[in-house]
């Protein structure tokens, strides 16, 4: 069975993975430059590569 306090914590970090990515692709569309650009298109693959680690952590768990 499940641990249920690892999957409520995991389930916190996805959903600040989350609001995190949607805050960082408001601000790509807000800035302007390619500088500004590069560096938010890295922020946002960061936090698309600690999302994806965190659902697949949580699927591994929730079996």
């Amino acid at each position: 069975m499940p641990d249920a306090a690892a999957l409520a914590e995991l389930d916190e970090r996805i959903a600040i993975a989350r609001a995190n990515l949607a805050e960082l692709m408001e601000q790509a569309s807000a800035f302007s430059g390619a500088a500004d650009e590069d560096r938010n298109a890295d922020r946002i693959n960061e936090q698309q590569d600690i999302l994806d680690a965190l659902l697949k952590q949580r699927a591994a768990l929730a079996q």
